[in-house]
């Protein structure tokens, strides 16, 4: 057995971030060689990955930034298993080391984000060394990215939930991005207007509202009428310039919008939240 140090054990401690006894034992394990021993912490981490595959990951980070030229933004959510792993420090870190590749980057998936070069190897073994560490499952779960005239993004306090949000022109107001930033945080639509909703989800609220109508006991052949007539309550309550704004909720979002600038458009929006 290799007569391993206490230094010898905190340089691969500074090297891998692992823990003092994990270090020790991969030393003594791949006597005293520091490149063996840190792929022995590697393959340790991708064991506890497998291990851990069939837990649930609810807790973690959602973070949204912007380019400094203000035409980019993006948001990621990384999972753990539990809030004090969250709140950890190398945790923490890595998921802004992360949203500051994909600024860089701008990765057109989430696929394309894991496969990023991090440390001199990739997004996705970072989280797989982080594992190895933490003894919790994690993963990149989340990915959205907005580009406009001008973009904005929003972080609710304690990182749970984040939204990025694109207007038309670059000199869009700060004080309305950060508005609908926050609108869309609040209210979660699933579209910017009733256009842009995605024809599955018309087709499921009609079948929804025939159901509820041939409930109620209304005749079979008004059901499919009922049921688009209620659409336009869904779009009032999903759809961002239809809805109340919050702000003031004698008028819509479109009608605020139309207040600053009457020109502005909301281009695109992406939300991510923890649980959702």
């Amino acid at each position: 057995m290799a007569n391993i140090t206490a230094s010898e054990v905190n340089k691969l401690r500074q090297m891998t971030g692992a823990g003092m006894m994990d270090c020790k034992n991969a030393l003594v394990e791949a006597e005293g060689d520091y490149d063996k021993a840190i792929d022995i912490l590697r393959k340790k981490g991708q064991k506890v990955a497998s291990k851990r595959a069939d837990k649930q990951a609810n807790e973690g980070i959602v973070l949204a930034r912007t380019t400094d030229d203000k035409k980019f933004a993006a948001v990621i959510m990384l999972n753990c298993e539990t809030d004090f792993v969250a709140k950890n420090q190398e945790f923490v870190t890595f998921a802004n080391d992360v949203i500051k590749l994909v600024l860089s980057a701008k990765p057109v998936d989430i696929g394309k984000v894991k496969s990023l070069a991090y440390n001199g190897r990739t997004v996705a073994d970072g989280i797989t060394d982080l594992i190895g560490k933490t003894g919790e499952k994690m993963e990149l779960s989340g990915y959205g990215f907005v580009e406009a005239g001008k973009v904005f993004a929003y972080n609710h306090q304690g990182n749970r939930l984040a939204t990025i949000l694109g207007m038309s022109k670059t000199d869009a107001s700060e004080s309305a991005g950060h508005e609908l930033a926050m609108q869309v945080a609040a209210m979660n639509p699933v579209a910017v207007d009733k256009d842009d909703v995605p024809k599955s989800v018309i087709d499921k609220e009609i079948e929804i509202g025939m159901e509820q109508a041939r409930q109620e006991g209304k005749p079979e052949n008004m059901l499919e009428k009922i049921a688009v007539g209620k659409l336009n309550k869904f779009y009032k309550d999903n759809t961002l310039l239809n809805q109340d704004f919050v702000r003031d909720t004698k008028i819509t979002v479109g009608q605020y919008l139309k207040q600053v600038d009457p020109e502005l458009k909301v281009t695109g929006f992406r939300r991510l939240m923890l649980g959702a």
